[in-house]
């Protein structure tokens, strides 16, 4: 699929769920959490309709996302039936990796490839103060056992926050000496929960650069990710910088929330209702081709300095 600007779009994040069993401090409030009914959420059925529409018009690479995808029973059920469309190339999934050690093992037999863990400390005190609810030995353990299945690179999505985290760079960094896994600093963005921590806590990721000149840039597939690698290391360090580098010109994805609709962009308030459609193959296809052609040329964070979402991470998915 093109849109207007000519952008191949074949890349599209299904949120699952607007639930979480976290409540990160950058991304969900501590209370009041305003949690959609279980009537309002798409039902499997549903998302296995949309996503069959878009691999017919050109999607290969599918993650799923939340809130939390894997508090979700039937998850690999879901996971299974992506797999099997020979058009999809990619399954890939990204959580908080506190269910995921138990589950890994079914989910790559369902065809799952790749995760992204969300982890954006190694203290296991700090931990608990971002996240509010973790337990981090259950994300390292959900590390070891993903690399012990040989599902690597696994990726490590650490948010960057001045005087939160800016100090552990370098044990990050350190980790990818050791171990086949991509660390993937990412910039604070200034949407929903972030939008609070934004004047306070926002890095650019070349600082991480101007601190570690010994990383050097390598060549990688990455439409979103800078990657390098510390000489010798087995793993690499990723910047995904939205703000300071945004990468719009180069997008390739679309967003589908969990509620049914079809977000062309990010930090755009626009949305496409695809449940009146669901079993109207022929009008679904329509509607999402319609989408991806008018997706926004770009976002404006840089100047804005807030998102035009009416939504937060969690309910878009990340």
């Amino acid at each position: 699929m093109l849109d207007k600007k000519g952008r191949t779009i074949d890349y599209l994040r299904v949120s699952l769920t607007d639930r979480c069993n976290l409540r990160c401090i950058y991304c969900m409030p501590e209370e009041g959490v305003d949690k959609k009914c279980h009537q309002d959420i798409m039902r499997f059925e549903q998302i296995e309709k949309i996503i069959t529409a878009c691999a017919a018009i050109g999607i290969k690479k599918v993650r799923f996302t939340g809130g939390e995808p894997l508090i979700l029973k039937g998850i690999d059920k879901l996971i299974a039936h992506t797999a099997s469309m020979p058009s999809i190339k990619d399954i890939s999934l990204t959580t908080n990796g506190m269910l995921l050690s138990d589950m890994a093992e079914d989910l790559k037999k369902a065809g799952l490839k790749r995760v992204n863990i969300s982890l954006d400390t190694l203290n296991a005190d700090k931990f608990r103060e971002v996240t509010r609810l973790g337990d981090i030995s259950k994300v390292m353990s959900a590390i070891e056992k993903c690399m012990s299945l040989d599902m690597v690179p696994v990726k490590i999505n650490t948010v960057l926050m001045k005087g939160v985290n800016d100090d552990e760079i370098g044990d990050f960094i350190n980790l990818t000496k050791e171990y086949p896994i991509q660390i993937r600093f990412i910039e604070l963005m200034p949407i929903g929960e972030g939008y609070k921590y934004f004047d306070k806590c926002s890095m650019k990721v070349e600082e991480i650069l101007e601190r570690f000149p010994e990383l050097v840039q390598i060549k990688d597939d990455s439409k979103v990710a800078s990657v390098y690698k510390m000489p010798g290391a087995k793993g690499s360090v990723g910047l995904i910088s939205p703000i300071s580098c945004k990468f719009c010109s180069e997008c390739n994805r679309i967003r589908l929330t969990s509620v049914g609709t079809i977000k062309p962009c990010l930090h755009s308030s626009e949305e496409i209702n695809l449940l009146p459609y669901v079993d109207d193959q022929e009008k679904l296809i329509e509607t999402i081709t319609s989408a991806v052609y008018n997706k926004p040329e770009e976002h404006h964070l840089e100047t804005d300095k807030k998102s035009h979402s009416e939504k937060m991470m969690y309910q878009v998915g990340g």
